[in-house]
């Protein structure tokens, strides 16, 4: 004869879709899970849209160093190359130390002041964005923990309050908690993954514009020997 709490125990759910886990979810696990699926959201949004930028930004930093690495004097710079950020900091530095031109070793170490606070603002400029990368992979998976724990402890609440140990009372909170965990892990994985991509391809193009200053500072530096430095103007 059959238990009967084994009679009028309801019967093991049988479709425990992604959907269905999240609509049957506690409301605390349902809002650990569309704050990972939002973290997701953003982190290939981030990818997207840094890869473009980082892709132009190191062209156009690739050009300015063949520019300067063709050219024999700051005067003899191609159009294109004279306009950009970083020649015309130096061109600023002489113009405003014109009449001090004779003094070769200060004017080089103001032009290296502003090259080197120049490098920083386009390294601060390629890191926005991608610092919240970090923060994803660093976090997700312990909110995704989070929703673990209180998917079980759901689970055994429902054990407690129907004196069952009956698999359709427990699978439920169980599917949301492996669900809840699954999501940390597909939001922080291609987070990290990402972050350290981002980090290689950023240090890289510091790289080119630090011999992009080096080339600047050479011309500078062979248009004093040569006399032929001159500020704008003059």
């Amino acid at each position: 004869m059959a238990c009967p709490a084994m009679a009028a125990s309801p019967e093991i759910p049988t479709q425990l879709s992604v959907g269905g886990m999240f609509a049957q979810a506690d409301w605390v696990v349902k809002t650990v899970m569309i704050g990972l699926v939002i973290a997701s959201i953003i982190t290939w949004t981030v990818f997207i849209a840094k890869s473009i930028e980082l892709r132009r930004a190191r062209q156009e930093a690739e050009g300015l160093l063949a520019g300067l690495n063709a050219a024999r004097s700051l005067s003899a710079l191609p159009t294109e190359t004279a306009a950009d950020e970083l020649v015309a900091h130096a061109r600023a530095e002489i113009s405003q130390s014109a009449e001090a031109l004779h003094d070769r070793d200060g004017l080089k170490e103001r032009i290296i002041s502003r090259l080197e606070r120049h490098e920083a603002l386009v390294s601060r400029r390629m890191t926005q964005g991608v610092t919240i990368l970090a923060t994803i992979g660093a976090t997700a998976p312990f909110v995704g923990l989070f929703g673990t724990v209180w998917g079980i402890m759901n689970a055994f609440i429902g054990i407690a309050e129907k004196q069952t140990t009956n698999l359709s009372v427990v699978a439920p909170g169980i599917a949301e908690a492996l669900l809840a965990t699954a999501l940390g892990l597909v939001a922080a994985i291609p987070a990290v993954v990402i972050y350290n991509h981002f980090a290689r391809q950023i240090a890289a193009h510091r790289a080119i514009v630090s011999d992009s200053s080096a080339t600047l500072l050479r011309l500078v530096s062979r248009d004093l020997s040569r006399g032929t430095l001159q500020a704008e103007g003059d």
